[in-house]
């Protein structure tokens, strides 16, 4: 079914997609290595490996062996931390998983090394706006931190979570941003170009994307 609906995104709608195939942290390692061996006949069609549900009490370092043997399978690697987490979740995804990009990580202003080394790396932090404030990361938009993050020099993105439970779809992350933050036209440009950036589609697709982002408003 999944295989169905992205192809008929592709076709009709010029849309590409990849899947993540994701573990759920509230389980122990062992239902994910059950989960990743289950997947096997799917490998193929699998892109990354994640890591989702709820954070606290469930750290990145519990997964550690079952995303090395993800990682020599050849999947890109990703996973939720620091939003209800703390900062240390994105300092063990990182060093314990190896991850290629975080998702949320909004809590890395919690420690100035980390915002050192993300900055460095350019390691992308998939933001999630709308989920932020319903999961009580932020008791109002106005105080989202995403272009705090950008101005630090972070590569940050705005993503939509799960539209339909956390109450909007990507582009309706972005209008909460702008009436709330008030942002003007070339942020939102730059963290429309940091998505491309930060997705696993071939190089030389990502630059064409990112010029077309800057370059849209001279065919206006």
């Amino acid at each position: 079914g999944f295989l169905r609906a992205m192809d008929k995104a592709k076709q009709e709608y010029g849309i590409s997609s990849y899947l993540i195939m994701s573990f759920l942290r509230h389980l122990p390692e062992s239902a994910a290595f059950e989960t990743l061996s289950e997947a096997e006949p799917y490998y193929k069609h699998i892109t990354a490996v994640g890591l989702d549900s709820s954070e606290l009490g469930h750290p990145p370092s519990k997964f550690e062996r079952v995303f090395k043997k993800a990682k020599s399978l050849g999947f890109k690697i990703v996973a939720h931390a620091g939003e209800e987490g703390p900062a240390s979740y994105i300092w063990e995804a990182i060093e314990l998983l190896d991850v290629d990009r975080i998702d949320h990580g909004v809590r890395c202003q919690e420690d100035k090394a980390l915002m050192a080394l993300l900055r460095e790396r350019q390691i992308p932090l998939t933001v999630c706006p709308l989920s932020n404030l319903k999961l009580c990361v932020i008791d109002d938009m106005k105080q989202h931190n995403i272009v705090e993050l950008l101005n630090e020099g972070l590569l940050v993105t705005v993503n939509s979570d799960d539209p339909t439970y956390f109450g909007g779809f990507l582009n309706d992350n972005f209008v909460a941003l702008q009436e709330s933050l008030n942002i003007d036209e070339d942020t939102i440009r730059t963290l429309a170009a940091n998505s491309f950036k930060s997705s696993f589609l071939p190089e030389d697709v990502k630059r064409s994307f990112v010029e077309k982002v800057f370059n849209v408003r001279k065919s206006l």
